[in-house]
């Protein structure tokens, strides 16, 4: 008799996944750039730290805005002093013109200089303002949360307000998201879960043998990509172990649905022929014949039956090859079956159906 390894079907809940490729991408990216011009004085970050929002980053150097302060301080007291003067002068005048010993003329001149005067004070104080604003401007400091990168420029050098090279970029990692995509034909299954609460997705490293963490889903796209037949999904990560950087490409997983009852035999016993998925079964007195069945959600290790094999029932998982309708067969443990030889090639190995 033919020695061949067998398994029980067994009745279990299986969850179902979809699978798609995606990258990571930082939740926020900042390229840090100054708002004033002037020479690079200090950098106070290290490359690679993660920062805080409002830490100062770099300095520029604030003499000349401070100068200008210092002008604009002095403008503001001159004209300060003149419109004193020029209300001491328009009291005069308003007494002197209940008597008429000034003309109606004077007496809008002077209401006229202390107006103009009280307009200049206005446009002193912005200059002051501005000057503060640009000595503000002149100590960096991080706009977000988030890992700064390699430096773009050089302390002593000078930079320009208006260059968009910048001084350092800021990516945010605490959250870090990843944008990964589908078959459109799983939208409906995708709306369906996100409707009954949040839906858990795993990011896999780019063999798909690790688990690098879990998030869960954020967003589906507005659109279907025409050219793919594909929508795009954004998944959100604490990422607080930093599993994930920007730009780093993972295989994301989510569950959508749990199937429950469900009749599961290995993936070894499933194998395909011209008509389709089949199984030998054995019975009682271990002789085997060929079943069609209709498979669904598999991975690797095992494979749901939806019709063609009853919890219970024993299925060939090895030796197979050697199989023909009613066979007796002697059923081993594993390690016995390793001397006999193939008789003929394999089966092909059916295909994975529903899981991604």
């Amino acid at each position: 008799m033919s020695p061949v390894q067998a398994a029980t079907a067994t009745v279990q809940s299986v969850p179902r996944f979809l699978s798609g490729l995606g990258t990571a991408t930082a939740a926020n990216t900042v390229t840090v750039t100054s708002r004033v011009d002037g020479q690079l004085m200090a950098i106070h970050f290290t490359e690679g730290q993660q920062v805080k929002a409002g830490d100062l980053l770099v300095e520029i150097d604030p003499r000349p805005y401070e100068v200008q302060l210092t002008q604009a301080l002095g403008q503001l007291a001159k004209d300060q002093a003149t419109l004193a003067n020029a209300k001491r002068d328009l009291a005069r005048y308003q007494q002197l013109a209940k008597t008429n010993l000034v003309s109606r003329q004077e007496l809008d001149t002077q209401e006229s200089l202390v107006r103009q005067t009280e307009g200049a004070i206005k446009a002193d104080q912005g200059a002051v303002d501005s000057a503060k604003l640009q000595i503000t401007y002149s100590k960096i400091t991080a706009p977000i949360d988030g890992r700064v990168g390699l430096k773009l420029v050089d302390v002593g050098n000078y930079i320009a307000s208006g260059s968009t090279t910048g001084i350092v970029v800021i990516t945010q990692t605490h959250p870090i998201d990843v944008v990964f995509t589908l078959p459109e034909s799983n939208i409906a299954d995708l709306v369906k879960a996100q409707k009954a609460g949040p839906v858990s997705v795993e990011a896999w490293d780019r063999t798909n043998q690790q688990l690098l963490t879990t998030g869960e889903l954020l967003s589906l796209d507005n659109q279907i990509d025409t050219a793919t037949g594909t929508i795009k999904l954004k998944a959100r990560f604490d990422n607080l172990d930093d599993a994930l950087f920007p730009n780093q490409f993972v295989n994301a997983r989510l569950k959508v649905a749990t199937l429950q009852n469900a009749v599961v035999i290995p993936t070894a016993a499933l194998q395909m022929g011209n008509e389709g998925n089949f199984v030998w079964l054995l019975s009682a007195d271990n002789k085997v014949s060929k079943h069609r069945v209709t498979a669904g959600i598999q991975d690797s290790q095992q494979v749901v039956i939806s019709a063609g094999v009853n919890a219970g029932d024993r299925v060939v998982t090895d030796g197979i090859d050697r199989l023909t309708e009613g066979m007796q067969v002697e059923v081993v443990a594993p390690h016995q079956t390793a001397a006999t030889p193939n008789v003929e090639q394999p089966k092909h190995r059916a295909k994975p159906q529903g899981n991604s």
